[in-house]
């Protein structure tokens, strides 16, 4: 069944001032240079509810046709991440053997990256995030989505940015190909694997690769008409 266009008031927007404005702007950008990729996490638990509450972020993102075309699967059993840490480093170890190619080798030597995976069992969650190809009706039959790789892409912005918020560490691990996710989550055909993000508190010995902090000056990253 079609819905049709039904406008709502914008109730809960919150007018601010200019001032208002460029200080949280400010804050927010100080905020986000905290944010670090690790790879060595702590074991210490974080709460379900936070999980809960930061993929709840995570679907707030706009998406094409609000179609809202993603999946996330978190996962804190230690059985099912012993899964994905071996079906991984067996991806891994086929990729550092020469499947990646020098240049993309050598591009990944200064941020320390090798076959072996242990935060995939240290963290005390893993969120796999999944795209959804097409959607599915109540009566089986498909429909279109629509900018999926755009829509999915912001959704994950929004969750690794809320887990930052909350206080958690993360680290986003793209194992090339990834179907052994579907099959290890139980995700059907429609989906497709689209990263691993890892979640926790930084173990005490962590460190971020002095490459890491080199970030492009605003100059290089944007232009201004106007």
């Amino acid at each position: 069944m079609t819905e049709s266009y039904e406008p709502l008031p914008l109730s809960d927007w919150i007018d601010r001032p200019d001032d208002e404005i460029a200080a949280r702007a400010r804050d927010m950008r100080e905020e986000m240079a905290r944010r670090h990729t690790i790879r060595e996490f702590s074991t210490r638990p974080v709460a379900r509810e936070v999980i809960e509450d930061c993929i709840r972020t995570a679907g707030l993102a706009p998406s094409g046709a609000n179609h809202q075309p993603w999946h996330f699967v978190a996962i804190a059993d230690p059985e099912v991440k012993a899964k994905i840490r071996a079906a991984a480093e067996e991806e891994e170890a086929r990729f550092y053997a020469g499947a990646a190619g020098d240049e993309w080798l050598s591009a990944l030597e200064p941020i320390g990256t090798g076959v072996s995976k242990p935060h995939l069992e240290d963290a005390p969650w893993l969120i796999v995030i999944f795209a959804q190809r097409y959607g599915l009706r109540e009566d089986g039959s498909r429909f279109k989505h629509y900018y999926v790789p755009e829509s999915s892409g912001i959704a994950s912005g929004f969750l690794i940015t809320a887990l930052h918020r909350a206080g958690l560490a993360t680290l986003t691990h793209t194992p090339n190909p990834m179907k052994f996710l579907s099959e290890i989550c139980g995700r059907p055909d429609h989906e497709k694997a689209l990263m691993i993000v890892a979640v926790g508190h930084p173990a005490s010995d962590a460190t971020v690769p002095a490459k890491a902090l080199k970030k492009k000056p605003l100059e290089e990253i944007s232009t201004f008409l106007g």
